[in-house]
């Protein structure tokens, strides 16, 4: 049952942003931009509709806030596949921006994600202007100098730190990274319902946790093919990870208890929360 209304969500999700990029023109950025936003778990533009769903907003104003993180989540992975960041040849299984095309291409075109995601909730649909505005203010902190930019920066400096990452400053570092952009969606539709995001908040930022852990240990355990991307990087490179921390039956008891705490956030919400709650429990059962 979950698993069929995320990929109906998943898919949902893919034909607006491929409709509403495709309405930008047919040149090469564009083409780039609809390359990059294609596929993923969608996870985030789930997690807005659902939690909107929760207070009743309507479909339409929660799809644009759920294709707004998307595309700047799609524009983070084009710029951190960069050869100046990660240098990746994969993602999704396919080649990365700047290997189909070539690096200006890539950085434009992360570029121009980032600028659509605000270009889609400064659009009337999405709401009234103080919503719109909310949105639009909380997504830059998100993804700015505060967030994922600012978790991208440590990560970076981690690589060549004179020691490995604490557990401390590590869980500071994800929460940045990963975090951020977990905890905005939940937030957003908050905003949206006009309702109280402490405890949807709190659900989020827990499973962000969860899900950078249960990212680390597939890096370890997964399967390339299916994650579609090269694992065993941060080995390689010597970086600190929850795994290499704690140990990895250590890391997987602290991603369950880190679902349990997502799901205790859901208690305000009763029964309409149980999608929330799979999702919880999909965040560390993954194989991608």
């Amino acid at each position: 049952m979950f698993q069929a209304k995320l990929t109906s969500t998943q898919d949902a999700i893919g034909a607006f942003l491929a409709t509403r990029i495709g309405a930008l023109g047919r040149d090469r950025i564009v083409e780039g931009m609809r390359y990059a936003s294609a596929g993923g778990k969608r996870l985030r533009g789930f997690l807005v509709l659902e939690s909107a769903a929760l207070f009743g907003v309507n479909r339409d104003a929660a799809m644009q806030a759920a294709g707004a993180v998307e595309c700047i989540h799609a524009y983070s992975l084009v710029h951190d596949d960069l050869p100046c960041m990660d240098d990746d040849d994969l993602r999704r299984g396919q080649p990365t921006v700047h290997r189909k095309w070539d690096e200006a291409t890539a950085v434009l075109v992360g570029d121009a994600l980032q600028s659509f995601a605000f270009e889609l909730l400064a659009d009337s649909v999405t709401g009234d202007a103080d919503q719109r505005a909310e949105l639009m203010a909380t997504l830059a902190r998100a993804a700015g100098p505060r967030g994922m930019v600012l978790g991208q920066s440590q990560d970076i400096a981690a690589e060549t730190a004179a020691t490995p990452l604490t557990l401390e400053q590590i869980t500071t570092l994800q929460a940045n990274k990963t975090g951020a952009l977990l905890e905005w969606p939940a937030h957003a539709g908050a905003i949206l319902g006009r309702a109280d995001a402490a405890p949807l908040r709190h659900y989020a930022r827990a499973i962000g946790l969860a899900f950078q852990i249960a990212d680390d240990i597939l890096d370890v355990e997964g399967d390339p093919t299916k994650a579609g991307k090269r694992l065993q990087k941060d080995a390689e490179a010597g970086k600190a990870t929850f795994v290499s921390l704690l140990g990895l039956d250590a890391a997987k008891a602290r991603a369950q208890s880190l679902v349990d705490e997502a799901e205790a956030a859901l208690q305000p919400y009763g029964a309409a929360a149980g999608t929330l709650q799979d999702l919880a429990r999909f965040v560390i059962a993954r194989d991608t």
